[in-house]
């Protein structure tokens, strides 16, 4: 919709049909007070309630902005693409992550790193990249891990270094232990 006219208290929007709808100007207000939008701008909307008694439709920037957002992650789930966030809190079984959009994702313990991690509140505010192994938009619930990129690397690693081997060769290395054959 474009934006009609800004009031005191809420945003008036036409969405092309028979009546304008309104927006609390609270959804427009950036984190220093100051207001995002003004006549004449196209805003992406979500129709919450049809006409109410005074003739106008009750809608939400909001709800079309996280809509946009899970949208976008369900097309980089499809697409097998790597997700960037950054590690908010320790949950149950795991990490709580924010991605895209101010979305938060799970991280369970045994996706965070090749080897179990004993102490996870170090990770808290750090950034990492991620892959979605598990996505369901109904719920709500992303599921990601970092161990699935950590094997892809090691692996890659892992390659290179063979190919660069060579019988005979002397190299320095760390023993990691000592068994009977």
């Amino acid at each position: 919709g474009f934006v009609v006219q800004i009031n005191r208290d809420t945003v008036v929007v036409d969405i092309g049909g028979k009546s304008e709808g309104v927006i609390s100007l609270d959804e427009f207000r950036g984190s220093d007070g100051t207001i995002s939008v003004k006549p004449g701008d196209r805003v992406d909307v979500f129709i919450e309630s049809r006409e109410s008694d005074d003739g106008l439709i009750s809608l939400s920037k909001e709800k079309a902005d996280k809509m946009k957002v899970w949208d976008e992650i369900s097309s980089a789930c499809e697409r097998d693409e790597i997700i960037e966030g950054t590690i908010s809190q320790r949950v149950k079984g795991g990490l709580s992550v924010t991605i895209r959009g101010g979305v938060k994702a799970f991280l369970p313990g045994s996706q965070v790193d090749l080897r179990p991690i004993r102490n996870l509140d170090k990770l808290i505010s750090q950034t990492f990249q991620f892959k979605v192994i598990k996505f369901n938009k109904k719920r709500r619930n992303i599921v990601l891990s970092r161990r699935v990129l950590l094997e892809k690397e090691r692996d890659a690693l892992k390659a290179r270094t063979l190919q660069n081997l060579e019988e005979g060769m002397v190299v320095t290395g760390v023993i990691k232990n000592i068994t009977e054959y």
